[in-house]
């Protein structure tokens, strides 16, 4: 199996320059593995690490679907159906020979159709920078110690980002949904308490007019939604941005802001080519998750750069392009200040 080794040189320099612009080092083999040492996962083939993404070979390739959620695999007779398969086993035995008999971008598009998270290996490779950057405030520079963070994402990527912050010296606060609770407290207790360890938390009714006490004196906002979600809730990031100079708002979705396509880290790292290959030649996941804390490292570095310049900034960062960015090291790539 290909080793993750060979992609990590864009993000070696993503590192580095981090550390020179906070002082704070980043551990990438720990940041990039510490889950799956934790949870004991084995070294993924066509099934990602975790057991919920399948690499499906297609009627002219393969196709990525991340069954992640109880959602996600009640839908696979809806699916099936779409697929014009309706005969088909449940499960995912039904949708390995339904895929062989279509194209993988029929495959994808038929599972985003129905919220399923599912790409083309490489699909995202050329589509968009892993991070764009777009000013829509006045500059302020300060110094990252003592800065509030106030973070709305969830999981992995988005933590991971306020983890390294936080080390910076940033004051975190986590906010979560009353009733919809970070997913990642289900998993390894370990890794949850790892990624947001020495931040403050609050559970909040993400309700209209809850979250705006929240983000008032905030710096910096991390969320991981799409732009409409926090939108109903009467929070944009264009005002937040506005209204006090050198604020930073960092958005971090599968495929941009513009995009509603859901993605989680290992159907993210497939869409930007970021797999490996087997002994006959098939595509074969690398890693946990990849996209995610490569994503973090990248929103990490994107909002520590921002901040040297003054800030005023809304940081759009795409899971697919970060994995991409690494997907494509045969070429050196410079740290996107």
């Amino acid at each position: 199996m290909a080793s993750v080794d060979p992609y990590l040189a864009p993000l070696t320099e993503v590192a580095r320059s981090f550390t020179e612009l906070t002082g704070v080092p980043v551990d990438l083999p720990d940041a990039l593995f510490r889950r799956a040492r934790l949870a004991g996962l084995e070294r993924p083939g066509r099934t990602s690490a975790n057991g919920s993404c399948h690499l499906l070979p297609t009627a002219d390739g393969w196709a990525a679907v991340n069954l992640a959620r109880p959602d996600d695999l009640a839908a696979v007779p809806a699916l099936l159906a779409l697929l014009g398969a309706p005969d088909e086993p449940e499960g995912l035995d039904g949708l390995r020979t339904a895929a062989r008999r279509i194209t993988a971008a029929a495959m994808a598009e038929a599972a985003q159709v129905l919220g399923i998270a599912a790409a083309v290996p490489g699909s995202a490779q050329d589509a968009r920078p892993a991070v764009h950057a777009s000013r829509r405030g006045e500059r302020r520079i300060r110094a990252m110690a003592g800065l509030r963070i106030v973070d709305f994402s969830a999981l992995w990527a988005g933590p991971l980002c306020a983890r390294l912050l936080g080390s910076a010296g940033a004051r975190v606060t986590k906010v979560e949904s009353a009733t919809r609770p970070d997913g990642a407290r289900f998993g390894d207790p370990a890794f949850y308490r790892w990624l947001h360890d020495g931040h403050d938390s609050l559970v909040v009714d993400f309700v209209p007019g809850a979250l705006d006490e929240i983000v008032a004196e905030a710096d910096v906002v991390i969320e991981a939604s799409r732009p409409r979600a926090l939108r109903r809730l009467g929070l944009r990031a264009e005002e937040f941005l506005a209204a006090r100079p050198g604020r930073v708002w960092v958005s971090i979705t599968g495929y941009g802001r513009e995009s509603d396509r859901i993605a989680f880290g290992d159907d993210a790292a497939v869409a930007g080519g970021l797999t490996g290959v087997d002994g006959n030649g098939a595509p074969v996941f690398l890693g946990d998750a990849l996209a995610d804390p490569v994503t973090g490292v990248f929103a990490a570095h994107a909002v520590a750069c921002s901040l040297a310049e003054g800030g005023g900034e809304l940081l759009s960062v795409s899971m697919a392009a970060c994995a991409a960015t690494l997907a494509q090291a045969g070429t050196r790539v410079h740290p996107p200040c």
